[in-house]
């Protein structure tokens, strides 16, 4: 990382951390999607956000500049970082009253870097990169291919990390305008003033968008559209595409997580129990990747706008479930990767005696997975509901009431068998046995889709049947 670059300073300040910041290596064409979904939602959005831009070169900015224009009459800041370039300073957008272009100099370490930061009322976004000097590429060199640029760094819908990064950008901004350094400063102010009381939240719609946008350059490689003589690496830019869409599913959990004051570590936990469960039965590995994926999302709340955005999406209307789905699983079935895991989201309500939801499935009908998880994900929330309440020397406690509870209702909602293996665990975890909980590591999040050729011709339809083992 160049030393005094808006990455650098990021990672330096969360180093030491509880919450130390993920970067992963991204191509400059999921880039170009990503940045391309959320520019979009600044068209879509009802409120109006501060934008910041970093294009290092003003050769890109004026490839936007028309794009740019049309930002700025939506946001009521807009701002762009770049080394000057001739012509660009002169383009009729710059003129507009609330575009700011701030030419750096060239020894300056964000003149390297390329970034999009936006700040609403109603959400909270930002891609932050810097791209990988020559020397990282090895002997090959750079790629002839512009689209195979890399980049480190990451993107994210957090909420305080995207307004901390806003806030350096802003002081690297006061270094070459201290009067759009205070302007942008006032306006950070009046904007967490508006999002404290405006109870809307755009960020469902925005995820649809960005999985969307990341689909297409997926498709538009398939097509060959974008691979030239020059490309030597199609496979690696689309699977980069795909890691993406599936981290943008599972930030967005991780936001519900952590919006969750009571029981903020709710995935990992259920992730955890899952697992051992898992372990216990002796599943093999692609049934434990799914669960595991199902696990991190198990939280997704029904999302604002997905059925419009769904709606809109021709290309997704053939793809319709064939069942009754929640929304916030239907919209995972946008990625044909995460189909099983949309099964395993969908039946983890349904009850052993029948009586559940969406469908009325009972006993070995309910995919296994779904009865682990939904097993799983009862004991964790009864468990912290306890702990909460309790003291950390009354842990054990805890987990002997919760699982007392859910083992009161087995063979009517849980699966008998689960609920006796789950004793087993529990009874483990008393005796010292220590749950593995780890935050998920969303930049590396490939590895989990790694199951469809394995279970591919062991993945039916939503009424397949599971047994367990013993």
């Amino acid at each position: 990382m160049l030393k005094g670059s808006i990455v650098q300073q990021l990672e330096a300040a969360h180093r030491t951390g509880k919450r130390p910041v993920r970067f992963g290596v991204y191509y400059k064409n999921t880039l170009v999607s990503l940045c391309h979904a959320l520019e979009d939602c600044i068209l879509t959005s009802s409120s109006s956000p501060i934008a910041i831009a970093a294009f290092q070169q003003g050769k890109w900015y004026l490839q936007e500049a028309e794009r740019y224009a049309d930002l700025a009459k939506k946001a009521r800041q807009v701002v762009i970082m770049a080394a000057p370039d001739t012509g660009w300073q002169e383009h009729p957008t710059s003129q507009m009253p609330n575009v700011d272009l701030v030419s750096l100099n060239a020894a300056d370490p964000v003149a390297q870097e390329w970034h999009l930061m936006i700040l609403s009322p109603t959400y909270t976004a930002m891609v932050l990169c810097q791209e990988l000097s020559p020397a990282s590429y090895g002997p090959a060199g750079p790629p002839q291919d512009d689209l195979e640029r890399k980049f480190y760094g990451l993107w994210t819908f957090e909420p305080e990390l995207v307004k901390e990064t806003v806030e350096l950008a802003i002081a690297q901004i006061g270094k070459y305008n201290p009067e759009l350094q205070q302007t942008l400063t006032a306006q950070v102010e009046a904007i967490a003033a508006e999002a404290s009381g405006s109870g809307r939240d755009d960020l469902g719609e925005i995820v649809c968008r960005v999985v969307d946008y990341l689909q297409a350059n997926e498709l538009d490689l398939e097509r060959g559209e974008q691979e030239t003589a020059e490309s030597s690496h199609p496979q690696a830019l689309e699977r980069n595409l795909v890691s993406n869409e599936i981290q943008a599913y599972l930030r967005m959990a991780q936001l519900m997580d952590m919006a969750d004051a009571t029981n903020p570590m709710a995935a990992a936990e259920v992730v955890a129990l899952a697992e051992m469960i898992g372990q216990l039965l002796d599943l093999p590995a692609w049934q434990m990747k799914r669960l595991r994926l199902a696990g991190l999302l198990h939280r997704l709340e029904p999302w604002h706008g997905v059925e419009s955005v769904l709606a809109g999406s021709s290309r997704h209307a053939e793809e319709a479930p064939s069942s009754s789905l929640v929304p916030e699983v239907q919209v995972l079935r946008r990625m044909p990767q995460l189909r099983a895991v949309a099964q395993i989201l969908t039946h983890q309500t349904e009850w052993w005696d029948g009586t559940g939801h969406p469908a009325g499935l009972a006993g070995e009908k309910i995919p296994l997975e779904s009865r682990i998880l939904g097993l799983a994900a009862d004991f964790q929330q009864r468990a912290a509901r306890y702990r909460s309440a309790g003291t950390p020397e009354n842990q054990a406690v805890c987990a002997a009431q919760a699982l007392a509870e859910c083992q009161a209702a087995a063979g009517e909602r849980w699966d008998p068998k689960l609920a006796d293996t789950l004793a087993l665990l529990v009874m483990g975890l008393q005796q010292g046995l220590s749950l593995p909980v780890t935050p998920p590591k969303v930049t590396g999040a490939m590895w989990l889709l790694d199951f469809s050729t394995d279970s591919a011709a062991k993945t039916g339809s939503p009424t397949s049947t599971y047994t367990t083992s013993g």
